[in-house]
């Protein structure tokens, strides 16, 4: 015990007042060259405040700065796209998100318009403008963007019935209220803006209610099929329909333009004859005699003519028959 005192005498002798003063002022010359310099992202702007106050804003890159705390600088990220979730928390976004089976009723549930209840849920995503204003002109920023995104939603629901809230009414919701957060939030100067509201559930409570709200659903949908299905048959029936009606009409009108050029082919012919009667009416009459019998008796077989008083047979079928048995 006495040697081990006696050594530690010894040590503090052999080390000498300078020494221990260099060191001290090497340890205060390094710490004040890792404090004179701070470095800022790509997505951040840098508050820096002398003595704590405002003195400058500085962009992305290796800043100096007065050391010893002189001047500290607060990052912000104004760049960057941040985001509330109500009545929901994502526990572990990707491909396959999972989300916190909390209780969060209490954001989620709401009154309608019509004194029903609504149960929605969405997210707001905002961008920091301002990082001045972000940091000294709301004490507690996210509660303060919570609070107000809850009652504007709230507002615009409460409006609104309660069916028109889970059906027809979320894009006017998310509309309204990207409008009336802004407005708010510029009011108070809090920095930010609001790019996006979008509303992840808007339905009844569990229940009977929202079991009849999934069978009004089921019935639009049928509705919806139904209808569909009417257009198809529709689009398939009409256009053949239309098809079968054109090509009678064509048909019908190339036999009337068939007919009438046949008429008017007739009407000519029987001109011209009229014409060659009235100058030879004795020989026209006979001609056309023997046009008639030879247009009704040309193609016909084992006829027999005879005259008026039955007094003479014509052998025209006799002869006929003899020529067909001179030719075999």
């Amino acid at each position: 015990m006495t040697d081990e005192i006696i050594d530690l005498q010894e040590f503090r002798n052999r080390i000498k007042p300078r020494v221990i003063f260099g060191i001290i002022i090497a340890i205060v010359i390094l710490f004040a060259v890792i404090s004179s310099f701070f470095t800022v992202d790509q997505e951040e702007e840098a508050v820096v405040l002398l003595f704590g106050k405002y003195d400058r804003t500085t962009g992305p890159g290796l800043h100096f700065k007065m050391p010893f705390g002189i001047e500290k600088n607060y990052n912000v990220p104004t760049q960057r796209v941040l985001k509330e979730e109500f009545g929901f928390r994502t526990t572990q976004p990707g491909i396959v998100t999972t989300y916190s089976t909390g209780n969060y009723e209490a954001e989620s549930v709401m009154l309608t318009g019509d004194l029903n209840i609504a149960d929605v849920t969405w997210i707001i995503q905002y961008r920091i403008k301002d990082a001045y204003a972000w940091l000294f002109h709301v004490e507690d920023q996210t509660r303060t963007i919570r609070d107000i995104s809850q009652s504007v939603i709230n507002l615009l629901v409460g409006d609104l019935a309660v069916f028109d809230v889970v059906t027809t009414e979320r894009t006017r919701i998310e509309q309204k209220g990207q409008d009336m957060m802004n407005t708010i939030f510029d009011r108070y100067k809090m920095g930010i803006r609001v790019v996006t509201v979008k509303l992840q559930k808007t339905m009844y409570p569990k229940g009977a209610v929202q079991d009849a709200f999934e069978d009004v659903n089921k019935a639009i949908q049928d509705r919806i099929r139904l209808i569909n299905e009417g257009k198809e048959a529709y689009n398939n029936l009409i256009p053949k329909a239309r098809g079968e009606a054109e090509k009678t009409l064509r048909e019908a009108e190339g036999y009337a333009i068939e007919k009438i050029n046949q008429a008017k082919g007739d009407v000519a012919r029987f001109l011209a004859v009229l014409g060659e009667y009235k100058k030879n009416p004795n020989i026209t009459r006979i001609r056309l005699y023997y046009d008639m019998f030879g247009a009704v008796l040309g193609n016909s077989e084992d006829t027999d003519l005879i005259d008026k008083q039955l007094e003479n047979f014509l052998p025209v079928k006799s002869l006929a028959k003899e020529k067909k048995g001179d030719k075999q």
